[in-house]
C-alpha cells in the first residue's frame, strides 16, 4: 500500500504526541504539515494508517466519493458520549439519509425568517445588562445569548422550571470541558470510569442522565400541547419518513441534544472571535458600520444578512479559526485510490479544515484578518469549509449563519465593545471544538439609541 509520508515515532512517542495534540492541536498539526506537505501520515508505524488531507483535489475526492468507500459515525465515539447513539452525526449509509431527510425541513430558508425577531430580542435582553466601562468575559455572555435562542428555536422555551434546569445542566456540562485537560476523559476510555460523583466522569453521567429526562419530559409536554408551534421539536414530531414512520422519541432525543450542544456552542465560538478580529482590526469595524447605517429604519432580518461586508466578516471568522479545525473523520471501507495514495480498508482519512483556511496559495497572508477576500473571489467548497463537507456536511449551517449575522448586528447597532487587552489571543482547547479563551474580556465603551441607529 502506497502511503504519504510522515514523522517515524515510537508507541511511546506516539502517545506524547496524542496528549500534545488534545493540549495544543493547531501546532501539532502545523508541524507535519510544514514538513511533509498538503498530505502527511501521522502514525507511520501503525497498521491502520491515519492520514491528514488538507488539499482541495484530495478533498474534492473524499468528499464526493460513492457512499460506500468511507464510514464516519464508528469513528466518533467522543461525540456518542455527549450527543448519543441516534444522532445524526452517527449515523451511516440508508439510516443517515433518512435522519437527514427528516431534518431538512426546520431549516429551510423560508422557515428562518420566523426567527429573526427572536434573535433580535433575545440579544437585545442581553446587551441591556451589559454595564458601561464594567469588564466583562464575552465569551460567556455570547454563550448566555446562543443558548437563549438555541432554547427558543430548538424547543421554544425561554422560561419555565425545566428551561433553568436545562440551561444551568448544559452550561455546566459545557464549562466542565473549557480547558484541554479538563476535557480529556472524552478522549480515553480509562479515564472514563464512574467512581461516583467527585469523578468527573462520574459527573458527567448524572449531569447527562438529567438532561435526557429532562429533554424526554419536554417532548412529552409537546405532544400533549393542543396549541400551534413553530419550533423545531414540533415539526420534529410531525415528521414522517418515505415509509410514514415517525421519530422515535429516543431519536428525537438525541437529534435535539445535537442542536442544544453543538449548534450554541460552536456559534458562541464563533462570535466571540468575530467581536475580537473586529475591535483589533479597526478598518474592518469601520467599513462594517458604514454598511449598517446604509439600511433603512426597521429593516427586514432577511436583509441585514445579506449585507455582502456583514457576510464576508462572518466567513472571515470562520476562514481564520474554525471552531471545527477537522472535518469528520472518514474511514476507508472499500480500497480506494486518493491523489494516487492507495488506502485499504481500516485507513483514517482526516480532512484538515484549519490548515486548508491556512494555504499560503489559496489565502494570501493565512493568518491576517481579511474579509476583503471574501468579496474578491469566490473559494470552492474544498478550500472554504468550515462547515465540513459531503454528506456529513452541518445540517444547521445556513441557520448558524444567519443566526451569527444577525447577533453580530444586533450587537454592533447597539453599543461599541473594546478588548480590555492588547495582547494577541490563540484559540485553547473547549471539549471537541477550539474557543476563544475565557479569560477574553471586553467592555462596553458607549450604547447607542436604537432610533438613530438606523437599524431594526
Amino acid at each position: 500500500m502506497t502511503l504519504p509520508n510522515g514523522p517515524a515515532l515510537s508507541p511511546l512517542q506516539q502517545r506524547i504526541r496524542t496528549w500534545k495534540f488534545i493540549l495544543s492541536p493547531l501546532s501539532t498539526i502545523e508541524e507535519p504539515y510544514l514538513e511533509y506537505g498538503d498530505i502527511f501520515r501521522t502514525n507511520t508505524n501503525s497498521s491502520f494508517p491515519f492520514i491528514y488531507f488538507c488539499n482541495p483535489k484530495a478533498t474534492q475526492q473524499i468528499f464526493t466519493a460513492h457512499p460506500d468507500t468511507f464510514t464516519s459515525g464508528g469513528s466518533n465515539g467522543v461525540l456518542q458520549n455527549l450527543l448519543g447513539i441516534n444522532s445524526l452525526l452517527l449515523q451511516e449509509g440508508d439510516r443517515h439519509q433518512r435522519q437527514r431527510k427528516l431534518l431538512m425541513p426546520p431549516f429551510h430558508s423560508d422557515r428562518m425568517r420566523n426567527y429573526g425577531d427572536l434573535i433580535y430580542n433575545l440579544t437585545s435582553d442581553v446587551i441591556s445588562e451589559w454595564e458601561i466601562d464594567k469588564p466583562f468575559p464575552i465569551r460567556r455572555s455570547i454563550q448566555e445569548i446562543s443558548l437563549k435562542i438555541i432554547f427558543g428555536v430548538v424547543l421554544g422555551l425561554n422560561q419555565g422550571q425545566r428551561y433553568e434546569k436545562l440551561r444551568l445542566l448544559i452550561s455546566d456540562i459545557l464549562d466542565s470541558m473549557s480547558s484541554p485537560l479538563s476535557s480529556t476523559f472524552l478522549f480515553f476510555n480509562f479515564l472514563q470510569k464512574d467512581w461516583g460523583a467527585w469523578s468527573p466522569w462520574g459527573r458527567f453521567l448524572r449531569k447527562r442522565q438529567k438532561i435526557y429526562e429532562l429533554v424526554l419530559a419536554e417532548i412529552q409536554a409537546a405532544r400533549e400541547d393542543g396549541n400551534h408551534r413553530d419550533d423545531i421539536l414540533s415539526l420534529l414530531l410531525e415528521a414522517r419518513d418515505e415509509a410514514g414512520n415517525p421519530m422515535s422519541d429516543e431519536e428525537i432525543k438525541d437529534e435535539l441534544l445535537t442542536m442544544l450542544l453543538a449548534g450554541h456552542e460552536t456559534t458562541t465560538s464563533s462570535l466571540a472571535w468575530a467581536l475580537y478580529w473586529i475591535d483589533k482590526t479597526p478598518s474592518v469595524q469601520e467599513k462594517l458600520r458604514e454598511e449598517l447605517t446604509t439600511l433603512p429604519n426597521n429593516s427586514d432580518k432577511v436583509a441585514i444578512t445579506k449585507l455582502p461586508y456583514l457576510n464576508a466578516v462572518c466567513q472571515e471568522t470562520l476562514r481564520i479559526y474554525p471552531v471545527i479545525i477537522n472535518a469528520f473523520p472518514r474511514v476507508v471501507q472499500k480500497p480506494v485510490e486518493i491523489m494516487g495514495y492507495q488506502l485499504e480498508p481500516g485507513t483514517v482519512a482526516m480532512v484538515s479544515i484549519y490548515l486548508t483556511h491556512h494555504r499560503e496559495d489559496i489565502y494570501p497572508e493565512p493568518k491576517k484578518f481579511k474579509p476583503e477576500r471574501f468579496l474578491e473571489r469566490q473559494f470552492s467548497p474544498y478550500e472554504y469549509l468550515p462547515f465540513g463537507g459531503g454528506s456529513r456536511r452541518c445540517i444547521g449551517y445556513a441557520f448558524a449563519l444567519f443566526e451569527m449575522k444577525l447577533v453580530l448586528a444586533t450587537i454592533l447597532s447597539q453599543c461599541e465593545l473594546k478588548l480590555v487587552s492588547a495582547r494577541p489571543m490563540k484559540p485553547v482547547r473547549r471539549g471537541v471544538t477550539m474557543a476563544p479563551p475565557g479569560n477574553m474580556l471586553m467592555v462596553v465603551k458607549q450604547k447607542f439609541n436604537n432610533s438613530n441607529s438606523g437599524l431594526f
